[in-house]
């Protein structure tokens, strides 16, 4: 069997899913599956298969974001003395915390980001002194396969209602439920 952008863009459309969906899920630009579908570039064959591998997987067992995020997403401020953030972490059990500011996302704090600091007077410093990068932010209502993905890469995925991030999504959340 030939592999083509039609065959590629009829198995997407009966799994219900945008190219913009698939782009996320095989981690491809959406102008990239356009492309693809329209003929118009002759892709890798890992591009292939990663969007095989995703349109191959059965739908049954997928679920949306919001059925497995943990609500009440604990977050620091940017001014959060970092001795209070490392008390956080220890006493929820978690490894990283997103810093927030007016509700937008600027940046996180992992346990990684802790040792790389570990040289600087931790005492006197704040969130915003040692942010590293966000964590991705997906909408409630995007599949988990989403997520998988991006988890591969990032610790956690914040998850967003109209903009409002009320969930976070580890992959301790995605071993502990079942989807």
């Amino acid at each position: 069997m030939i592999i083509t952008g039609e065959y590629i863009r009829t198995l997407r459309k009966e799994k219900k899913l945008t190219q913009e969906e698939l782009a996320k899920l095989t981690g491809v630009s959406q102008a990239h599956i356009a492309k693809i579908e329209n003929n118009k570039v002759d892709p890798r064959l890992s591009t292939i298969n990663k969007i095989l591998k995703v349109l191959s997987k059965s739908r049954k067992k997928t679920c949306i974001c919001r059925e497995i995020m943990t609500k009440n997403v604990i977050f620091a401020k940017p001014n959060t003395p970092v001795r209070e953030i490392i008390k956080i972490m220890r006493m929820h059990g978690i490894s990283q915390i997103p810093v927030i500011d007016n509700g937008i996302q600027i940046g996180s704090i992992r346990e990684t980001t802790l040792l790389q600091n570990m040289e600087r007077n931790l005492e006197g410093l704040q969130a915003k002194d040692i942010l590293d990068r966000p964590f991705p932010v997906v909408d409630e209502d995007d599949m988990i396969d989403m997520v998988s993905s991006l988890l591969d890469m990032h610790p956690a995925v914040l998850v967003a209602h109209s903009g409002k991030i009320n969930g976070i999504i580890t992959k301790s959340d995605l071993l502990s439920k079942k989807y």
